[in-house]
Parts: structure tokens; sequence; C-alpha cells
């Protein structure tokens, strides 16, 4: 899936490509602090992927 794809899927298809950046620069710092925040995000990630099936 291509990023747009996912920011869509995300519900932020609006915001502006600043907040965006911002939004997945602190991400990946709090992802590569925490390993707790890492699979947190990634189970809900999962999640709404399968919601799709």
């Amino acid at each position: 899936m291509e990023l747009g794809g996912l920011i869509v899927k995300a519900g932020l298809r609006y915001e502006k490509r600043a907040l965006l950046l911002g939004l997945l620069i602190d991400a990946s710092q709090r992802i590569k602090a925490d390993e707790a925040e890492r699979t947190r995000l990634s189970e809900l990630g999962a999640k709404a992927f399968s919601d799709d099936a």
C-alpha cells in the first residue's frame, strides 16, 4: 500500500503536510525510545488492517 493510502486510512487525508511529517517524526522518536509504544502502535495498525477483511 502506498503511503497516501495509509494517510487516508488513518483519517488524515485533509491534514497539512507539515502536520503529517511532524506526526511521523514524533512517532519515530517514541517507538525508538519505548518498545511498549512500538508494540501498541503495531497492534493498533494490525487491527485496522484486519477490520478491512
